[in-house]
């Protein structure tokens, strides 16, 4: 699977756990941070990651980059998820199931911040077995990747979306995609505007011509000269 471009997506990140570790070395033990972060554009992309460091803003920071790095893309259907899907990681298990619309995001601190920033709103969950936030990401997100969307079922099957659903659900698909697809393009081209415009504030600050101007102070140096020359008069006077 090709790597998703994170400098493309309009990304909002979220810590899901901050917590201190130690590791044992022949003096003792050595502790630092561990963060673990989420990241997600709203619009079904969201990615994980951990970062570890000797400070909470450092740990952070990595796990964003981390985070990044590993981007999925979910298909969503509307503002829940196609079908019910049931995944495990290590000791944890999660179990997603569709929801109507006004529902909202029924599920607990840490699948919560996966499912909002992947951008479902309507969701039923119940997560199983270990509780460790680590693990229980890592089960959220493999659920989230044994999605398909209808597109993709169809195509896999050999047959039309219309043959797949129906006729009328397929209409709704349709629009549904195309609706989010112009959420997505226009949240793009926010974030492009956002970054242009940080860019140009940057380099203002960076040429700073008026400040130049005034540490180069010819007017001073005008004035420095003629104080000098006053007192060379006076001394020869």
């Amino acid at each position: 699977m090709a790597r998703i471009d994170a400098s493309k997506l309009d990304l909002e990140e979220r810590v899901v756990s901050v917590a201190r570790v130690s590791k044992v070395v022949m003096g003792g033990r050595r502790f630092s941070i561990r963060a673990l972060v989420v990241v997600g554009d709203h619009h079904g992309h969201v990615g994980f990651g951990m970062g570890k460091a000797g400070e909470y803003t450092e740990a952070i920071r990595k796990g964003v980059e981390d985070a990044k790095k590993h981007l999925l893309e979910v298909p969503l259907s509307g503002t829940t998820i196609p079908y019910m899907v049931n995944a495990h990681f290590s000791a944890s298990e999660v179990m997603l199931k569709p929801a109507s619309p006004g529902t909202g995001v029924i599920a607990g601190s840490t699948v919560r911040a996966v499912m909002e920033l992947v951008g479902i709103r309507d969701i039923l969950t119940k997560s199983l077995g270990s509780t460790n936030p680590a693990n229980t990401v890592q089960a959220c997100l493999e659920a989230l990747r044994e999605l398909r969307s209808p597109e993709e079922e169809a195509a896999r099957r050999g047959k039309t979306l219309p043959e797949l659903v129906g006729k009328r659900r397929a209409n709704r698909l349709i629009e549904e995609a195309a609706s989010a697809a112009e959420r997505a393009s226009v949240a793009q081209a926010a974030h492009r505007e956002a970054a242009r415009e940080t860019r140009g504030s940057n380099n203002d600050r960076r040429g700073g011509g008026d400040r130049g101007d005034r540490r180069g102070g010819g007017d001073r140096g005008d004035r420095r000269g003629g104080g000098g020359g006053g007192g060379e008069q006076r001394r020869r006077s």
